[in-house]
């Protein structure tokens, strides 16, 4: 969709990409039209291979949306990448298809990167739906010793921990704050920045595109940046919640892997990989010794997703389990939200 008409020039490209999401899709492009005023923009949807009719519903209530159908599943930052090669905008935005912008949201990030002269990739205050915040709004990039430690307990007990890189969320400056990395939930990025490292890197599929594309930035001479008085919902896996919970975790293990080669070097990578072998051991283990009590606290359910997830890390850290992605694009295991 184009604010000032199909001709005309705009500021900022939004891409949203689409896998089985169409009425978040909807939500999403009807926030952005009634709570962007101030910023010339289009918007771009990209459909990876879902053919939900999305396409249809998009054309009917918003006929300026610019719709690209992928006749196969791209993955996220593949996907991405082509609906920016469409773009005209001199400044960039990606966001879920399972996010609502608040009003004025937009108008208000594309002010602030405009602030920064060496502005690299921005973000913003992400909400539950409750309207709770969503910490992982700004992240530190992987270490082995981050992405062991963490876990819940440990993040409500020490929120502010150097570990997480979320000291942003707790200043009360409306002024951009520069972080080490954004959520792909909500990027804004200048075209010139996002050309010259070359977009999001298609060795990535599912998970660690939007950490891996902040470090790149980042290793330009970019600041990232997060702005909190812009206020994006983030629902939280509209496509993914048709994602089956191993390959996920499975997925995860695989990016934070590559990542971790990227930005450590092959021994962190391997380091993680024993590390999770070692901590999926422990946990199975506990759940074997606690599996009456577990039982009767949570039910089986509950007890039998726990034994999977921690038996594919482990078969995944031993090499046994590596996902075969050209057969799964056929299946509903791979989306365009996180």
């Amino acid at each position: 969709m184009d604010k000032r008409g199909p001709m005309s020039e705009v500021d900022l490209s939004v891409v949203i990409v689409n896998w089985n999401s169409a009425e978040y899709v909807l939500a999403c492009v009807r926030s952005i039209v009634a709570g962007t005023t101030a910023t010339a923009y289009e918007i771009i949807v990209v459909d990876n291979a879902s053919f939900d009719g999305c396409e249809q519903q998009l054309a009917q209530e918003f006929p300026g949306v610019l719709f690209l159908q992928s006749s196969k599943n791209l993955g996220f930052g593949a996907a991405n990448n082509l609906g920016v090669a469409r773009s005209r905008g001199g400044v960039l935005l990606f966001l879920n298809p399972d996010t609502e912008v608040r009003k004025g949201a937009i108008d208000r990030l594309y002010a602030g990167i405009a602030k920064l002269s060496d502005a690299g990739v921005v973000g913003c205050r992400l909400l539950n739906t409750d309207g709770t915040l969503q910490t992982s709004c700004v992240q530190a990039l992987p270490t082995v010793l981050n992405q062991i430690l963490n876990a819940d307990l440990l993040r409500r007990c020490a929120p502010r921990a150097w570990l997480w890189g979320t000291r942003a969320l707790f200043s009360t400056s409306t002024a951009p704050v520069e972080v080490e990395a954004v959520s792909g939930a909500c990027m804004m990025v200048r075209r010139q920045v996002f050309e010259r490292v070359g977009g999001f890197s298609p060795a990535f599929f599912l998970y660690g595109e939007d950490l891996d594309f902040c470090a790149r930035v980042g290793r330009a001479g970019f600041r990232n940046a997060y702005v909190g008085n812009c206020e994006v919902v983030h629902h939280g896996g509209g496509s993914a919640r048709n994602v089956h919970s191993t390959f996920s975790v499975v997925m995860m293990c695989e990016s934070v892997a590559l990542l971790l080669r990227r930005l450590r070097g092959p021994l962190a990578s391997t380091s993680y990989r024993v590390a999770l072998i070692i901590s999926a051991c422990l946990r199975l283990t506990i759940l074997a010794v606690t599996s009456p009590a577990w039982l009767m606290a949570s039910g089986a359910t509950s007890w039998s997703n726990a034994c999977r997830k921690w038996l594919a890390i482990l078969r995944w850290g031993l090499g046994l389990h590596r996902p075969a992605l050209p057969h799964l694009q056929r299946s509903p295991d791979v989306g365009g939200a996180r």
